[in-house]
């Protein structure tokens, strides 16, 4: 501070002197500091809201303490030193001043308010409907509005898993983020969050987040399915077309279409990890001729498809057709000497040969007839068939067999006519007839008309002697065949024991004696030269020969 210098002479004197008091004392109060509060500082409200502002002062006599703001404005309380406005229906953020004089002086004092607001719309762009794995996919996220966008962020997100996080910059602002398409993703919710952090400002940290998108993630092999089907299909046949697809992710979800030419195939569909199988049944009702197996796959928008080729045909046969007077196909039986017609037919292209006789040419019957016999009873006729289709043969063989009625017929190889049977043993009548139907066989004994069992065996007694009458008779007629049984009487067994011995003693003798003349013989014999020859004969002599004999 610099002195203040006294003016000449006039301030020397008392009167000067107390002027000079009284002048200067106002010029040092003037001289000291005053200050202005504003409360709050720093304020932040919600658009919208209302505020209450205080201003307040140290001065000892203020005067004119006022609030300067294009808001609305009112005062709402005052006292010595201060004064509170309330402000109403803050929209933006602005700053408020005020002022008071003091001592002649205006003092000011400042304080910014903010005003924060929720974003009007936060939304995730679609996703695409399905996603290859492995591939790129970008996350777009728009958020409108909000303030202060310093403290404005939007977060992408799947599931709770944070993936990138910006500031909303701009009335509208849309913030983007690339990842990787995983398998894992398959499922997976994606959504986008703004938040709008005020705790710095000791509000809190305010936050919403859009409806989550669901992701559908997907792998389509490059290779086409594989495609198993028929090469031929005869007309009115079905078989089963088979379809398979690997390495398809998520395999349950794809869809499979399986067709002939113009015609959908209704198809059953599995899977099983990583593979697809599709089962369907072809059947042959359209037309004859080259046809197309499709198998489609489709996943994600994409497909892959295969085709295979499948030749349709017409065989129908062969037929066999046995007509007569009585007979068809469903009841091949004629009784004998009936005049039988053996036919076979097929397809207009297709050879037929019957029993080794080929007809004139493809799609030309052939025929024969017989006048059937017992002999032709059981016999089968064979038709066999051949037909080319789109480069291989193909064969089909069919065979009927015939009856013919005829009547019973007894066998007298098979039926001996004369029995000779033992009294007491076991023995079987062998009898047999033949016949179509097959006859029943009865023998009955002419004198009693007693039944014996036929090829049964049975005990034989003395009452079973006599003549018996075997008849085999059926629908076709009756045959008789006479057999004549002796039955023998049986000898006791001591009777049977005695003779057996002596048979053995009796030959026990005569061997004995046998033997012991050879030995005698040899013995005694004598034995000469002939001397006449080159030779020398050996020869024997009894005893008293060889006495009284000379040599010759």
């Amino acid at each position: 501070m610099v002195p203040l210098k006294p003016l000449p002479g006039a301030c020397q004197t008392p009167l000067i002197s107390l002027l000079l008091v009284c002048c200067l004392l106002p010029l040092g109060a003037q001289r000291q500091e005053f200050s202005l509060q504003v409360e709050p500082q720093d304020m932040v409200v919600s658009a919208g809201g209302s505020l209450l502002v205080n201003c307040s002062t140290d001065c000892p006599h203020p005067k004119s303490i006022t609030l300067e703001t294009y808001l609305f404005k009112e005062t709402v309380g005052s006292g010595l030193g201060w004064e509170a406005f309330q402000l109403n229906n803050v929209t933006g953020d602005s700053k408020v001043l005020c002022s008071v004089f003091c001592n002649g002086s205006q003092i000011t004092g400042s304080s910014n308010i903010t005003v924060y607001r929720f974003p009007k719309r936060v939304e995730l762009a679609p996703l695409p409907p399905w996603q290859p794995v492995g591939e790129n996919l970008t996350l777009r996220c728009q958020v409108e509005g909000g303030a202060p966008q310093a403290h404005l962020s939007a977060v992408l997100l799947r599931g709770e898993e944070e993936l990138s996080r910006q500031l909303a910059v701009g009335e509208s602002t849309e913030v983007m983020a690339t990842v990787l398409a995983r398998r894992d993703d398959h499922g997976a919710n994606f959504s986008c969050r703004w938040e709008l952090d005020l705790r710095p400002q000791g509000l809190g940290l305010f936050q919403n987040s859009s409806a989550p998108r669901q992701l559908r993630t997907f792998v389509l092999p490059v290779t086409p399915p594989r495609l198993i089907v028929p090469r031929f299909l005869e007309v009115g046949t079905s078989r089963p077309v088979d379809c398979t697809l690997d390495g398809l992710f998520p395999a349950s979800e794809a869809h499979v279409q399986l067709a002939l030419g113009d015609q959908m195939l209704n198809s059953s569909v599995s899977s099983q990890g990583d593979t697809l199988t599709a089962t369907a049944t072809a059947t042959a009702s359209t037309e004859e001729g080259a046809w197309e197996i499709v198998c489609n796959v489709t996943l994600g928008g994409e497909s892959r498809e295969i085709r295979e080729n499948l030749t349709i045909y017409s065989f129908w046969g062969p037929i066999m057709n046995l007509s007569g007077p009585i007979m068809n196909l469903s009841e091949p039986t004629v009784p004998e000497g009936t005049t039988v017609n053996v036919t076979c037919a097929a397809g207009p292209r297709v050879q037929v040969t019957l029993d080794g006789v080929p007809a004139k040419g493809p799609g030309q019957l052939v025929q024969f007839q017989l006048n059937a016999t017992e002999k032709d009873d059981r016999r089968s006729f064979f038709c066999k068939a051949t037909l080319e289709v789109d480069g291989m043969i193909l064969h089909r063989n069919r065979s009927v067999q015939l009856r013919v009625l005829y009547g019973p017929k007894i066998d007298p190889a098979r039926c001996p006519q004369h029995l000779m049977w033992k009294e007491r043993r076991i023995h079987v009548l062998q009898c047999q007839a033949q016949g179509n139907p097959d006859p029943q066989l009865l023998c009955l004994q002419e004198s009693s008309g007693v039944q014996v069992s036929v090829g049964i065996p049975f005990r034989v007694t003395l009452n079973y002697s006599g003549t018996y009458f075997c008849r085999a008779t059926s629908s076709q007629g009756t045959q008789t065949l006479t057999v004549v049984m002796n039955v023998q009487v049986r000898k006791p067994l001591s009777v049977t024991i005695a003779m057996v011995v002596l048979t053995i003693l009796g030959f026990a003798i005569v061997t004995a004696a046998f033997l012991y003349v050879f030995w005698v013989q040899k013995q005694s014999a004598i034995y000469h030269v002939n001397r006449g020859s080159t030779w020398l004969p050996l020869t024997s002599k009894q005893p008293d020969e060889a006495l009284g004999e000379e040599p010759s």
